[in-house]
């Protein structure tokens, strides 16, 4: 039986002409993009989506196909792979840039990929995470002493823009007197800004500006040398492990994708909490169920919407849609997480919820080398903003707020609240 919709040409999922790539951008759509992606996934599991840039894509919805994706040896990360419409639309970081810094571990395959990963993969180590937790616990505490005693405050600027920062400066190894020269606004260079728009020399000078930082911190650590992660990556530059390319990359990687997807997902964590005053109270009150929860709100809401471009180097199927050879193929972590067949009543938010499988951080080689650090930065964040802030509430109508428009991510850039007291 033919449904009215496809008898009169029209998309199942947007009501648009049939064949017209559905668009993933605008204020509506930032602010809660879960009612598309139900119907997206009722529809189908591939569609043709276009974004700001003007690119079409095809995203793949629904969790058994997201994780298939996630999994299909198949697709390939390198941008080697892009045709040339995707590269026209799509590549648009400029030259020198792009080839220094977009050699890292998101776009590359193995075995380049597996050679690059291993030389991380020491300094996110779980067990090195959890002996690092009360410096962690540390870094929270001082900075919800500097927030106002009582009223309230911006959770965004007071706390989440700074924390994941100065944490991952542990971490990783950042001097002091260098991260306090790290300027946030860098990390905006991932926010995709076409050629033709006003924006476009802003984002010329934070590239050129971050490009800058990274050659201060290779220089540094290159003479300054210490057992932690940043020297040890100049270290194998040095040796030939790793190209120059490969060495700035992997330290614009860890700047820019280990602060500000977690200032985002701390952001859309208290935003959830804060829609549920019920559980919030819960949650403060039996912080035994800090572990189990802090999973059901990267499900729930994860800042990592959709993963960065695959391709295929053929024309390939994908699910029954004939994918041509270099489109790139995008993976709604978010649609897949809130799927009704993997989720029981996906909507809801049960912090309690078992087994919750979910895809906020990937899977397959992929998966989020920074997991266990991410989980132990969440915890801590979310942990000490309900036990140190009581009474917690929005002080601004939550359906108000302002959603940052990036392409992959979920976030805000403020997030006023009110309390009884700072404690």
């Amino acid at each position: 039986m033919t449904t009215p919709d496809r008898a009169e040409g029209r998309c199942p999922v947007t009501g648009a002409t049939a064949g017209e790539p559905i668009p993933l951008y605008g204020a509506a759509y930032k602010t809660d993009p879960y009612d598309l992606y139900r119907r997206m996934r009722d529809a189908g599991p591939v569609h043709r989506v276009r974004f700001p840039s003007g690119i079409a894509a095809w995203l793949v919805t629904g969790y058994e196909a997201a994780h298939s994706a996630l999994n299909d040896p198949r697709l390939g990360k390198n941008h080697r792979l892009g045709n040339d419409n995707w590269r026209a639309l799509a590549s648009i970081m400029p030259e020198p840039q792009h080839s220094r810094l977009q050699v890292h571990l998101l776009h590359q395959d193995p075995p380049e990929h597996t050679r690059m990963r291993r030389l991380v993969l020491d300094a996110f180590a779980p067990r090195r995470i959890e002996a690092m937790r009360p410096r962690f616990q540390e870094i929270a505490d001082r900075l919800v002493d500097a927030l106002p005693a009582e009223d309230g405050a911006d959770l965004v600027a007071g706390f989440a823009a700074h924390y994941p920062f100065r944490v991952l400066a542990e971490v990783i190894g950042l001097p002091t007197e260098q991260a306090a020269r790290f300027d946030r606004d860098w990390g905006k260079v991932v926010q995709p800004v076409g050629p033709q728009d006003p924006g476009r020399p802003a984002y010329e000078g934070r590239l050129s500006g971050l490009q800058t930082y990274i050659a201060d911190v290779v220089a540094h650590k290159r003479e300054h040398a210490e057992d932690d992660l940043l020297s040890r990556l100049v270290v194998a530059r040095d040796r030939g492990e790793l190209t120059p390319e490969e060495l700035d990359s992997m330290i614009f990687q860890l700047l820019v994708a280990g602060q500000e997807p977690v200032t985002n997902q701390i952001s859309t964590m208290m935003i959830t909490l804060l829609r549920h005053p019920d559980q919030l109270e819960r949650l403060r009150d039996e912080p035994e169920l800090m572990p189990r929860a802090l999973e059901e709100l990267l499900r729930h809401d994860a800042a990592f919407e959709l993963t960065t471009w695959r391709f295929f180097a053929e024309d390939s199927d994908l699910h029954g849609t004939r994918i041509p050879a270099g489109d790139s193929v995008i993976v709604s972590l978010c649609a897949a997480n809130r799927d009704e067949r993997q989720f029981p009543d996906a909507d809801a938010l049960d912090l309690e919820r078992s087994p919750n499988a979910h895809l906020a951080f990937g899977h397959g080689v992929h998966f989020c080398p920074g997991a266990a650090l991410a989980r132990a930065e969440l915890q801590i964040a979310v942990a000490t903003l309900l036990t140190r802030l009581p009474g917690l509430r929005p002080a601004v109508d939550l359906d108000e707020l302002s959603w940052i428009p990036a392409v992959l991510a979920r976030g805000v850039n403020s997030l006023p609240v009110t309390y009884d007291k700072r404690v």
